[in-house]
């Protein structure tokens, strides 16, 4: 029987980032204390750069903290896995708040990770687009291209952070000011970069029945 949870999809605003950070501990922490359900959280966040715990900032980081603040983008720290990565308006940015279930055999890192990625393969193959996994990297690629960044953490066996997918974001800050997840030699993409001009909702859709058929949760109000 499906699991049951509960999604919050925020479209009125973009969400600083301390603030869906905020949110996530309180889910996170209700969660393991049986007080709520699961909860898939859908945003898009005010521009940002985040610095997973493999980050080296003096590496990664091409810009001065204090430029990129001063041209409107914030800089936090996350205890995430992953490295750094870039968000902004016209991601589609995913948090799921999930128990990993020990009776459905869901107690695998690993295999949560793939799920992840198997839910945006999926998404994006409805328009076409094959993507897939790189060896020993985490995210969903189009070629030698990363279109969607993938972190988490996980406590006591319930979920936070999540993914981020490009729709129409303006990627100038991931080229010019970072190295995405520390990796040179890769680029990034976007849904409308590959010529697939599609509005958030519209991705949203396909992407919540694909999260709800490969992690077998089914919504409720």
């Amino acid at each position: 029987m499906p699991i049951p949870y509960r999604l919050i999809s925020v479209h009125d605003r973009a969400v600083p980032y301390a603030e869906a950070l905020a949110w996530q501990y309180a889910y996170q922490k209700a969660r393991s204390a049986g007080e709520q359900s699961d909860t898939l959280i859908l945003l898009e966040h005010l521009p940002v750069i985040t610095l997973g715990r493999s980050s080296v900032p003096e590496r990664d980081l091409l810009v001065p903290t204090s430029e990129l603040i001063d041209s409107g983008i914030e800089v936090h720290e996350a205890d995430r896995g992953g490295e750094i990565t870039y968000h902004a308006p016209g991601q589609l940015v995913g948090y799921p708040i999930l128990e990993l279930s020990e009776e459905a055999d869901e107690r695998d890192l690993h295999c949560y990770l793939r799920r992840l990625e198997q839910v945006i393969i999926d998404t994006l193959h409805i328009w076409g687009i094959e993507s897939g996994r790189k060896d020993g990297l985490t995210g969903v690629w189009v070629g030698d291209l990363k279109i969607a960044a993938i972190g988490i953490k996980v406590s006591r066996w319930v979920t936070m952070h999540g993914f981020a997918l490009n729709i129409s974001t303006d990627l100038t800050p991931m080229r010019r000011d970072i190295i995405p997840c520390g990796i040179r030699d890769l680029g990034v993409t976007s849904l409308a970069e590959l010529g697939v001009l599609l509005p958030r909702a519209a991705v949203e859709e396909v992407l919540i029945q694909n999260f709800e058929r490969i992690f077998d949760r089914c919504q409720i109000d």
